[in-house]
């Protein structure tokens, strides 16, 4: 007989505990589900290599006109209609804002310029870089060419001058992708704009202002900020193995090969970083992948930036498809752990291991658990991967979703909005490695 311990037990006993709020049956809520489409069946190859994206809503049973329609209001309720986050200034600038706090943050409008760019938008990707480089990217000293993460859009003055290493990471690839589309003439020389940004990074080796590199060379991972104590660790939402590709394609700046090893090492990453059981992620992390410690050495839990992982999975897969196995039953881990949860109710946030957490981060003056709408566009956005029938139950809850306030009032049309409006393009196949045009 095996002599189970009763640490073991106490382990399994939590474990289950975790996955038994999903149905009213008591029936185990990690099995698969009936549905009339059959179990998904992800594509076994990368964009790089085929061409080609997957319509999981057309093959989900949408027809086309709807799914263009959908992609249509997603793209206008955040950059047109009455509830806008995007503001064009005068003829020639524009941003977007995190309306909420108040301000303009390299996150945003970095995302702006790859909807934009994604969706052949060259008008709202030239206001917004134009506007970027104007109030948000240094000129000059140790921090020349990064970008003061947040601005006030009103007076154009920085609420702090330190980078948030996401910003940069999509500049680079936005401006990339611009160059391949648009080309350099049209009134803006998008390549030496980013190769302006990653000449700047590989010059900062710390001797000025303490300025280094957005990505940790030693480590080959992406810093949570180029500077300071922020240079040894990371931010697991960061990484995003397709953009470091696309940069050892585009880029040509001679570190090609240390860009695929960044990639590489973001898979790896991830792997670790991921709970093993629900897939769930912190905020902050190690380079280990151990969750990082902080608000006042609370431990690190899955909050609003993790939601962004199960997205950027799925765009890795979409594009490469290098680590398909693990991240296939990742896409399982956590979809299982969320329907668990509730399809319909399902938090937003926890500890790695499932359980709630004691604090919870507030945002926009609330603090409270909601089942928020960003992290119901990313996880259907997991369904590029899934291997379940289940899948299809988060693919009809994004459908079905909407952009508007809560019960409680709160109402986030920023960060809520574009991971939904992200989660539509990469569900409709139009999220997309942009090459340069053959004539």
């Amino acid at each position: 007989m095996i002599k189970i311990s009763s640490i073991t037990l106490l382990i399994a006993f939590s474990i289950g505990m975790i996955f038994s709020q999903s149905t009213a049956n008591n029936t185990d809520c990690t099995k698969d589900v009936d549905d009339s489409r059959g179990v998904m069946k992800p594509w076994e190859k990368g964009a790089w290599e085929t061409g080609k994206y997957r319509n999981v809503f057309l093959e989900a049973g949408y027809s086309q006109k709807d799914i263009d329609a959908k992609l249509a209001k997603a793209y206008y309720d955040v950059f047109e209609g009455p509830n806008r986050v995007y503001f064009e200034v005068g003829d020639t600038m524009g941003y977007v804002s995190d309306i909420k706090n108040k301000d303009v943050r390299t996150e945003g409008v970095s995302y702006g310029m790859m909807v934009a760019v994604q969706l052949n938008k060259k008008d709202v990707f030239d206001r917004i870089w134009r506007w970027s480089k104007k109030y948000m990217q240094h000129q000059g000293g140790g921090r020349d060419a990064y970008f003061a993460w947040s601005v006030n859009p009103q007076t154009g003055k920085h609420n702090a001058e330190g980078s948030a290493s996401d910003g940069e990471l999509y500049f680079v690839t936005s401006l990339l992708f611009a160059s391949n589309r648009w080309g350099n003439e049209t009134g803006i020389n998008y390549y030496a704009e980013a190769r302006r940004i990653l000449d700047a990074m590989w010059s900062k080796d710390g001797t000025v202002d303490g300025q280094k590199n957005i990505i940790n060379v030693e480590h080959k991972q992406i810093t949570f900020v180029p500077e300071g104590r922020g240079y040894d660790f990371t931010d697991p939402s960061y990484h995003l193995p397709a953009f470091f590709e696309m940069w050892a394609e585009y880029a040509k700046d001679g570190h090609e090969d240390f860009y695929r090893e960044c990639a590489d090492t973001a898979r790896a990453f991830l792997q670790r970083t991921c709970h093993p059981v629900t897939g769930l992620n912190a905020d902050q992390a190690e380079f280990s992948g151990k969750p990082r410690t902080f608000f006042g050495n609370r431990p690190g839990a899955f909050r609003y930036d993790s939601w962004r992982v199960p997205m950027n999975i799925a765009m890795d897969y979409s594009w490469f498809a290098k680590d398909k196995e693990w991240q296939q039953d990742y896409s399982k881990r956590i979809q299982n752990f969320l329907f668990c949860r509730g399809i319909d109710t399902f938090e937003d946030q926890f500890n790695v291991d499932g359980t709630l957490p004691e604090f919870i981060l507030q945002a926009g003056g609330f603090q409270k658990l909601r089942h928020s709408l960003g992290l119901i566009s990313t996880s259907a956005a997991a369904s590029i991967m899934g291997t379940q029938a289940k899948s299809w139950k988060f693919v009809d809850k994004i459908w079905n979703a909407k952009l508007e306030p809560y019960e409680d009032g709160y109402f986030d049309p920023y960060y809520d909005g574009l991971l939904y409006l992200f989660s539509v393009m990469h569900l409709s196949g139009n999220y997309r490695i942009i090459k340069p045009e053959t004539k």
